[in-house]
């Protein structure tokens, strides 16, 4: 049980769990008025991003499996089932049986979904770029060694 001490420490707004949160979903919204002028979801963007980019920055060769998808996003197996659904819909993202494991399907964008794709890309990038502007590169250096250090111990921690 919390003691009363603790209890009055707590300041839900200065909570880092909490602000990564909130600042994670600021961040979301703001790239999901952007995404939607093209028609797609935060989901299918996440989507489209690993399949486009393998989650390594090249498309993997022969496309990626939907479990590999669920493993580099922060989403669950039903929501990126959808997603790839309403993307295979829109033609962006095709579907084939892996040679080895006819149960496996493998996705891989279409020339119009790799064509958004690239565009997406340019958005999120310039998104970036603007969110990081106020930091010198020492600073964005350090940002992101210390964020790496804390989802490193974040994934120690809580085996995700």
């Amino acid at each position: 049980m919390t003691n009363v001490a603790e209890f009055q420490r707590f300041v839900l707004s200065k909570f880092t769990p909490y602000r990564i949160v909130a600042l994670g979903d600021k961040f979301a919204h703001a790239l999901s008025d952007e995404y939607a002028r093209d028609g797609i979801t935060i989901a299918e963007w996440r989507v489209l991003a690993v399949v486009g980019g393998g989650g390594q920055g090249q498309p993997p060769c022969g496309g990626i499996a939907a479990r590999d998808v669920v493993s580099q996003t922060p989403m669950d197996k039903m929501a990126v089932s959808r997603a790839i659904a309403t993307l295979e819909a829109k033609t962006l993202i095709e579907r084939s049986a892996d040679p080895k494991d006819r149960r496996i399907s493998r996705i891989t964008l279409t020339g119009e979904g790799r064509i958004l794709f690239e565009k997406v890309v340019a958005i999120a990038l310039r998104f970036e770029e603007r969110l990081l502007a106020g930091l010198s590169e020492d600073e964005r250096r350090l940002f992101l060694e210390l964020f790496d250090r804390v989802e490193a111990q974040a994934a120690r921690e809580f085996h995700r």
